[in-house]
C-alpha cells in the first residue's frame, strides 16, 4: 500500500461497535470485492470493499472476515481468512499479507488461509442461529454487474437454508456515518493532499493548457503524497463544459476568459476527500465571474451553518435552494419574482441554475452511506457544494468543502487548513 499503515485501534473499535448491534448467537461474514476483468489478461485496479475495510483494515483481494461474538470456540469469535501467498504469487504479483502482518494491521489474532474456507467455517456456522450479511444498500447504487456480496448471499442461503438471515448494512450505514477521531484524522490527511493538488494547479493553469494536463498535475501531486489516487473520476471543465455536472472527458483547451471548474477527491488509506473549485484560466476574474462566484460562496457559507445535529437532510436541501440560492439568483438577474411566483412546485425556478443537491455523506466512500431520513448527528461528515450554472454565458461555478458536524457546530475541515477559497486568495496565488 502507498499509504502509511493505520493504527489497528480504529478497526478494533469499529468491530466492537458492530458486534454490539448483533443479536445473541449470531455470526457475520464479510467479503472483499472481486477483481474485475479489464480486457485480455488484464484486471482493473483492485478496490477493497468498504465494509470489510472499515471492520478490519485489510486491503487485499480474496479476504473474508468472520465475527461470531458468542461462538463456543473462542478463536472464531473474530477471524480472517486470507489468500496464502507462494513463490509464484510473490514473483508475479508481489507482497501479500503474512499472518503476522494481518494481525498487526487488523488487531485480529486468528488468521487462516482461505483455501478451505467452507470446510472450516461450515461447522461454525451451524452453531449460530442467525447470519448477518451485507449488501450494497447505498441509495445511489445501481446494480449493473455481479458483485461478491450478492453472490455470497445466494451461495450461503443455498448451503444453510434453515438459518435466519439478518441485514448487516442497516447497522453499518448508521455506524459508518458517525466518524470517530481516528477516521477524522485520516480524512484530514486526504484533504491536506487535496490542498496541495489545488495549489499546484493554481500555479500551473494559464490560457492554452489542456484540461487533461490539469488532471495530470493533480494526480502527480496526489500520488507523490502517498494517496491511492483519485476518490472518483475527476471533473476538469473549462468554459461551458462546467455546466455539464458529470463532465469527465477533460479534453478541451482552457481559453483566456474562461473559468475552470475542478471537482476532484483524494483516496488516502481508502478514505475520501471531495473538493470543488472554480477559478479564472487567465488568473483574473471578470466582474460577472466574480459576482457569480461570490454568490455561490455566500450560499456555501450560509448552508454550512445549517449542518448541525438535528438538521434533516431533505429539509436542508429545500432551505438552501428556496431561501439561500433563490435570493442570489434574483440578485444576479437570472430569475425574476414572476418566474418564482409562477414556478412548478415540483421543480422550483431556482433549479434552472442550481439543479443538484447541496450535501452528501462522505467517508470511506466519497458518496458514503448514511441515514438520509434521520437527523444529522455529531460525527457525520458532509460535503457542502452549491453551484450556479449559466449555460448561455458559459459560466459554471461550484464550490465544495468538507464539513464535520460537532456538538459545537460545523467544523469546516478545508477552512481548518486554509485551503484557498476567496477570490483574492486565488488571484494572489495565480499571479505570484
Amino acid at each position: 500500500m502507498k499509504y502509511e499503515q493505520l493504527n489497528h485501534t480504529l478497526f478494533t473499535d469499529n468491530r466492537q461497535r458492530f458486534k454490539s448491534e448483533m443479536k445473541p448467537n449470531s455470526i457475520a461474514i464479510f467479503n472483499s470485492n472481486y477483481e474485475y476483468v479489464w480486457n485480455g489478461d488484464a484486471s482493473y485496479k483492485f478496490k477493497q470493499n468498504s465494509n470489510i475495510y472499515w471492520l478490519s483494515g485489510i486491503d487485499q483481494e480474496d479476504s473474508i472476515l468472520v465475527l461470531y461474538p458468542d461462538c463456543p470456540v473462542p478463536e472464531f469469535r473474530e477471524c480472517l481468512f486470507l489468500k496464502q501467498t507462494n513463490e509464484t504469487i510473490a514473483v508475479w504479483d508481489g507482497y501479500k499479507y503474512t499472518k503476522e502482518h494481518a494481525t498487526e494491521v487488523s488487531g485480529i489474532q486468528n488468521i487462516l488461509w482461505n483455501d478451505n474456507f467452507w470446510g472450516v467455517i461450515s461447522p461454525i456456522v451451524n452453531m449460530a442461529k442467525s447470519i448477518y450479511l451485507p449488501l450494497n444498500e447505498n441509495d445511489r447504487f445501481s446494480y449493473k454487474s455481479p458483485y461478491k456480496e450478492l453472490d455470497f448471499v445466494l451461495e450461503i442461503q443455498q448451503k444453510f437454508p434453515l438459518h435466519h438471515f439478518e441485514r448487516a448494512s442497516t447497522h453499518l450505514q448508521r455506524l459508518r456515518s458517525v466518524k470517530n477521531s481516528f477516521e477524522v484524522d485520516v480524512i484530514r490527511r486526504s484533504i491536506g493532499i487535496s490542498k496541495k493538488g489545488f495549489e499546484r494547479i493554481l500555479k500551473f493553469v494559464k490560457p492554452g493548457v489542456w484540461e487533461y494536463e490539469v488532471e495530470a498535475e493533480l494526480i502527480h501531486e496526489f500520488i507523490r503524497n502517498r494517496a491511492n489516487g483519485y476518490s472518483f473520476e475527476p471533473i476538469v471543465a473549462s468554459g461551458s463544459s462546467a455546466c455539464v455536472l458529470h463532465y469527465v472527458e477533460n479534453n478541451k483547451m482552457c481559453k483566456d476568459g474562461d473559468l475552470l471548474l475542478v471537482d476532484c477527491g483524494v483516496d488516502y488509506a481508502n478514505y475520501a476527500s471531495d473538493m470543488t473549485r472554480a477559478f479564472p484560466v487567465n488568473g483574473r476574474f471578470s466582474k460577472r465571474q466574480k459576482d457569480v462566484y461570490n454568490a455561490v460562496l455566500k450560499v456555501m457559507r450560509e448552508a454550512t451553518k445549517l449542518l448541525v445535529p438535528g438538521t434533516m437532510l431533505m429539509d436542508y436541501h429545500k432551505i438552501v435552494g428556496k431561501e439561500l440560492m433563490e435570493k442570489e439568483l434574483v440578485d444576479l438577474g437570472l430569475l425574476t419574482m414572476d418566474e418564482i411566483k409562477n414556478e412548478d412546485p415540483s421543480w422550483p425556478a431556482y433549479k434552472k441554475y442550481f439543479m443538484h443537491g447541496t450535501s452528501h455523506f462522505m467517508g470511506i466512500d466519497v458518496h458514503d452511506v448514511g441515514m438520509r431520513y434521520e437527523p444529522m448527528q455529531e460525527g457525520n461528515v458532509f460535503t457542502c457544494e452549491p453551484g450556479i450554472y449559466i449555460n448561455e454565458e458559459g459560466i459554471g461555478v461550484r464550490l465544495e468543502n468538507n464539513i464535520l458536524i460537532t456538538k459545537n457546530g460545523p467544523l469546516d475541515l478545508m477552512d481548518e487548513i486554509s485551503m484557498p477559497l476567496e477570490v483574492e486568495e486565488i488571484e494572489a496565488i495565480m499571479n505570484a
